[in-house]
């Protein structure tokens, strides 16, 4: 059996709408004969006349008085199908987005979001989960819907993201620590005792690069996977932090922070989604209001 030509049901509807050839030809933007062509591969689709004449005139069979209602629905579906989606009444929508994010940014960021969020749309709800690598499976695989953090140059070509803000990264120490006093040089930082922020363990990084330039070494104490865990030991210790400014506001309440005397590029923290979500209204929603927050906090 050959696939049927869905084009017929918008040919049918039109006929059975106008009742004449040369009507259904004018509105469609056909020629009569080649409306009488259609007409002919629906009858013999249908196995019925469908409008047969009547004087000057054609009127309906009761197959077609009995498929035209049927027939009006089913183009009204397609065209509500094939239309673009409307900005839908973000008071009545029920949703809930997942977003992935590094540790530090729900606390620094969480809290606007959501009250942007309560406030437009009071039946979204947000699910923060933890980012403890880069893999992006969730996007792909649709658990996650939006994710933040520092585009690499390994990040998945398939995905959308776009910059939320630039970041550096300073250090951290508690009040009344050495380093809050006086200007901080590469000696005086390199000397002292320090935490190292690494998801996968590892204790050198770009920090330790720059001060091989300069011939100098930290030593690093303790290895930690988050921001938050590397500024509660700070805080209480004499300990070194080295975090991502902006990421960190919140999280450095009450602590002393300093520019790093070190050469090191900044960086941007993006948001990343999968193509399948980018033309959904309500997703475009959401991440104006991430971008938005990010801007202002």
């Amino acid at each position: 059996m050959s696939n049927p030509d869905f084009n017929l049901l918008i040919t049918l509807d039109v006929l059975l709408a106008e009742g004449t050839v040369a009507g259904a030809a004018k509105r469609l933007g056909l020629s009569p004969s080649a409306m009488s062509r259609a007409l002919a591969r629906l009858r013999e689709t249908t196995g019925d006349p469908l409008l047969v004449r009547a004087g000057r005139g054609l009127v309906p069979t009761p197959r077609a008085l009995e498929l035209r209602d049927r027939v009006r629905q089913l183009t009204q579906d397609v065209e509500a199908v094939l239309r673009p989606a409307e900005q839908p009444d973000l008071m009545q929508v029920v949703r809930t987005f997942t977003l992935r994010t590094r540790e530090g940014f729900v606390e620094n960021f969480g809290s606007s979001l959501i009250a942007r969020v309560v406030s437009e749309a009071p039946g979204v709800r947000l699910r923060f989960i933890h980012k403890p690598d880069k893999d992006s499976a969730g996007l792909r695989d649709g658990t996650v819907d939006l994710e933040t953090g520092v585009v690499g140059k390994a990040a998945s070509p398939e995905l959308h993201t776009q910059g939320l803000f630039r970041d550096r990264l300073i250090g951290v120490v508690r009040p009344g620590h050495p380093l809050s006093l006086g200007d901080v040089t590469p000696a005086r930082y390199a000397a002292g005792l320090h935490i190292s922020v690494s998801r996968r363990g590892l204790d050198k990084g770009g920090i330790d690069e720059a001060l091989q330039g300069l011939a100098l070494e930290r030593q690093i104490v303790t290895v930690v996977s988050g921001f938050s865990t590397a500024l509660s030991l700070a805080r209480t210790s004499d300990l070194i932090a080295t975090v991502p400014e902006r990421h960190t506001t919140n999280l450095r309440s009450g602590m002393h922070s300093f520019v790093l005397p070190l050469s090191l590029p900044e960086f941007t923290v993006a948001m990343i989604w999968h193509p399948r979500l980018n033309a959904d209204p309500v997703h475009r929603w959401l991440r104006g209001c991430l971008r938005d927050v990010c801007a202002t906090s």
